[in-house]
């Protein structure tokens, strides 16, 4: 699934390429890709049809471009969406579900998804933050991000750190990929209790996950297969400086030991045996 760089890389070609620009046609092939727009397909469509695009702005693993109505267009990528912004002339892909054109007669809008899992709805009220994206916390690369509450907000938990990591209540947009890059860097194992952290091992922990993250955003994010593109199309380079997620059997940057992979909530996590030990039993 994308995590933050890779939404973020998105956000930023949709600022590019569809910002300042007025809607003049929307078409919904396939009604399960509005289906959390409870007015249907038709409702979803008139409330974009004649309003001008805003901005593209982002909230951890989540989308929504302002409208000048007051309302957003909200969306989430799922396992395989994509919001692809290619000429009117492009050959239409085969999983295209929603396309809107522009009364500039430029690029159009589309959003393509194979799996399905992903969708799109207008959101009445969607700036500066939609209704129902303000429970879920800011994100490390957030101006407004509080360092110091996230690090008495971890260490009052009583979880494993890289659970804590995941927690949308906590922090948004870190997902497994960047979770363990981070704690790689940190030295930690992903089930290192929370409260037993002081509070410089936190502030070092969220310091690591800021940089992985800027990182990875610099690179276009992390494409393991052809579902993840940014919204020109193009491929994120990330994969490459990854040094322990997907590195099973491979050694360890650091130290040269042989990174494992162990089960962790029908995911995987990696990490190195010796730079990661495991936590003593309490």
């Amino acid at each position: 699934m994308p995590e933050l760089p890779e939404v973020e890389t998105v956000r930023l070609g949709l600022q590019r390429g569809v910002a300042g620009r007025s809607v003049a046609e929307v078409s919904v092939g396939h009604p399960r890709s509005v289906r959390r727009h409870t007015a249907g397909a038709d409702d979803f469509a008139g409330r974009l049809r004649g309003r001008t695009v805003l901005s593209a702005q982002r909230r951890g693993k989540y989308l929504w471009l302002p409208l000048d109505s007051g309302d957003a267009l909200t969306g989430h990528l799922g396992m395989s969406g994509q919001l692809l912004v290619v000429p009117v002339d492009s050959p239409l892909q085969k999983h295209l579900h929603v396309r809107l054109r522009f009364a500039d007669g430029g690029r159009e809008l589309r959003f393509v998804d194979q799996r399905t899992f992903g969708g799109l709805l207008v959101v009445p009220d969607g700036d500066p933050v939609p209704p129902l994206l303000a429970h879920i916390a800011r994100d490390p690369l957030d101006p407004e991000f509080d360092d110091e509450r996230f690090v008495e907000a971890v260490r009052r938990r009583r979880t494993g750190v890289k659970r804590a990591l995941l927690d949308q209540t906590l922090v948004s947009g870190i997902g497994n990929i960047y979770a363990d890059e981070a704690l790689w860097r940190a030295q930690l194992h992903g089930e290192r209790p929370t409260d037993r952290l002081t509070r410089p091992a936190v502030r070092r922990l969220l310091a690591h996950s800021r940089d992985v993250l800027s990182e990875a955003v610099h690179a276009g994010g992390t494409s393991f297969d052809a579902l993840y593109v940014s919204a020109e199309g193009v491929s994120g380079l990330f994969e490459r400086s990854l040094n322990a997620y997907g590195r099973e059997g491979e050694p360890c940057p650091r130290c040269g030991a042989p990174v494992r992979r162990q089960a962790f909530m029908n995911r995987s996590s990696f990490s190195c045996p010796r730079c990661q030990p495991r936590p003593r039993a309490a």
